[in-house]
């Protein structure tokens, strides 16, 4: 396996959005690189980004600035179901904060709308509590509990938004 690649991020500046675009495998080593730095359980491999990347049932979405890749989301499909999956969203350090992963879940949500996909699932540690204040100003409500979710036997809080 190749080593990761390094994540730059630019210095943001007023009025340097960050672009969201669909992910290719171009984008994979920024990817692994961006999941190693940004989890220390749960990661997914290089070989599970690939998979993704090319699956018709999955849709991984990058945030970018000056080329950079500074944020990632995933979401999974089942055929058939009016309902989606929100699996990660992840932000290089140095953008957290910023409202990068708001642009990104505006951006999963449009993209499942797109699909014709009406509810959109996801789970968060319950101990994130900066991600939980994400998902409810984005209008997603609570609904359930998954015990022992996480590698290390963290809860999960259970979301989900009506589009």
């Amino acid at each position: 396996m190749p080593a990761p690649a390094k994540i730059q991020t630019p210095v943001p500046r007023p009025g340097n959005a960050a672009r969201v675009r669909r992910a290719t495998l171009e984008d994979l080593p920024a990817l692994v690189a961006l999941e190693q730095a940004t989890f220390s359980l749960d990661r997914m491999s290089e070989r599970q980004w690939r998979r993704h990347l090319e699956s018709v049932t999955a849709e991984v979405l990058v945030a970018v600035r000056e080329q950079h890749l500074i944020g990632a989301a995933i979401v999974f499909y089942r055929r058939g179901r009016d309902i989606a999956r929100l699996y990660s969203i992840a932000v290089v350090a140095s953008e957290r904060g910023a409202g990068t992963g708001a642009v990104l879940l505006s951006a999963v949500e449009h993209a499942v709308r797109r699909r014709g996909v009406r509810r959109l699932r996801l789970e968060v540690r319950a101990d994130n509590a900066t991600a939980q204040r994400l998902y409810e100003r984005a209008g997603y409500r609570r609904f359930g509990i998954h015990h022992s979710y996480y590698e290390d036997g963290a809860d999960a809080q259970r979301y989900e938004k009506s589009l």
